[in-house]
């Protein structure tokens, strides 16, 4: 689909498109856009990390595998709230900026994130205490559903065409230094504090950090420039986006991203977040040495990010999906069942570090491919609401899914179930156009 064919050309007034950045003035764009996603699955990811270390406190009971479900349960319905941040600020970036966007929804992170570091637990306020829960982590779901969209719009548009998919790479590699900070902030304190002290009330110290954060990304995203795409689309009377727009007019596009989205999400969440309960629940690790293989394997993750990114700048975002999908969907299942049964935390650590640089293909352009999909007017709408549904429905219950196959005794089945997701991915990509003729953000 061309640019003539969508109308985008249309969104470029004669005279709008300004010169392009300059290699300072991209920088400093992309370090503002992405400094915000940090704090974000900063504070994202330290529930998870910290579970099992508060689950009691909300979900009381002798069973320690049950009361770590209903928390992983509760992180799931922060998934779920994510496809209504998606749609909410989605159409609010697109109507009002990308800018006020991603301001807005730093906001509702330090809220949610507060909530929790000062919420009293069940043998204080009762009920009360797992619904409040809920609460923080819905509006912590409205905040990370809403960010990615915005932010992953805002870099794409102010990354340059040669060089598109390197820059806007660092949206995920700031999500992974955002989830890498939240694991070296559990291994510090699993160092320096004993697990008594972190399930009496250490796991509040990393939500009180992450609110912290919050303000100060609130701060620099008050003060950024906005993207000139949009500037564009609204100088030229854009039509403004509606929701019906995506299913009406890019049914294609919203579906192909759902579906790729959800085999990648999956993966993502399996060999990341879930690995170190993995480590440690089934190959019988110990928490830090969990936490040091995991956290390492996200070190090499974040190196191959832009590498990857670049590659997709000379051989398309296509090829770095196939690898990503085709490769992975051949070595989850073996990967994750050597992973169960070995002791050596170097093998463990080499499995992990192989299956993300494998991710890294797909992560690496997650936000440019999707963004050169649409036109500037529908372009943060259409990016976030397919995302957000595959996230919530495939990366928010992995988790669940994988304990409860442990829990029913059969574990592989999890193992299968994360290969025919890359499966079905890597099937879909044949479906995406060739960015380097079709992308649809036309400003450099």
């Amino acid at each position: 689909m061309t640019a003539t064919e969508t109308g985008a050309e249309a969104q470029i007034p004669p005279g709008a498109v300004a010169p392009g950045l300059t290699a300072g003035q991209r920088i400093k764009a992309i370090l503002g856009g992405s400094a915000g996603n940090l704090v974000e699955w900063y504070d994202w990811f330290v529930y998870s990390a910290f579970a099992v270390y508060f689950s009691s406190h909300f979900f009381p009971g002798g069973d320690d595998l049950a009361g770590l479900l209903k928390t992983m349960a509760v992180f799931a319905v922060g998934f779920f709230a994510r496809p209504l941040g998606a749609w909410l600020m989605g159409l609010y970036a697109d109507r009002a900026g990308r800018k006020t966007a991603l301001t807005a929804a730093v906001t509702l992170m330090c809220g949610g994130s507060l909530i929790i570091a000062i919420l009293p637990g069940y043998d204080s306020i009762g009920v009360a205490a797992p619904i409040l829960l809920v609460v923080a982590r819905i509006l912590q779901g409205l905040s990370v559903g809403g960010e990615y969209g915005a932010s992953a719009t805002y870099l794409s548009e102010m990354a340059g065409r040669r060089r598109r998919g390197f820059w806007s790479s660092f949206q995920f590699v700031t999500m992974i230094m955002g989830q890498l900070l939240a694991v070296g902030l559990l291994a510090l304190l699993q160092l320096t504090m004993d697990r008594a002290a972190l399930e009496e009330w250490g796991w509040r110290i990393p939500f009180l950090i992450g609110s912290a954060m919050a303000v100060v990304v609130f701060w620099i995203r008050s003060r950024m420039e906005e993207s000139q795409s949009y500037e564009n689309a609204k100088a030229a009377g854009a039509e403004r986006a509606r929701t019906v727009m995506l299913f009406l007019n890019y049914p294609k596009q919203t579906l192909t991203i759902f579906g790729f989205t959800a085999g990648g999400s999956l993966a993502f969440y399996a060999f990341t977040t879930y690995m170190p309960k993995f480590l440690t629940g089934t190959a019988g690790f110990e928490g830090p040495t969990a936490t040091a293989v995991t956290a390492g394997a996200l070190v090499v993750y974040l190196f191959a990010l832009p590498f990857f990114g670049w590659l997709s700048d000379h051989w398309g975002r296509k090829a770095t999906l196939y690898i990503a999908f085709g490769g992975g969907a051949l070595a989850a299942f073996p990967a994750l069942s050597i992973l169960a049964v070995n002791q050596n935390p170097w093998v463990a650590f080499g499995l992990v570090s192989m299956m993300v640089i494998l991710m890294s293909g797909y992560n690496a352009v997650s936000a440019v491919v999707k963004a050169e999909l649409f036109p500037a007017n529908v372009r943060a709408l259409g990016v976030a609401l397919p995302y957000g549904m595959a996230t919530a429905t495939f990366g928010g219950t992995a988790e669940p899914i994988a304990l409860a196959f442990k829990h029913a005794g059969n574990e592989s089945g999890f193992y299968v179930y994360v290969a025919l997701g890359l499966l079905m991915a890597f099937l879909i990509v044949f479906l995406l156009p060739d960015n380097r003729k079709h992308s649809l953000i036309l400003e450099d």
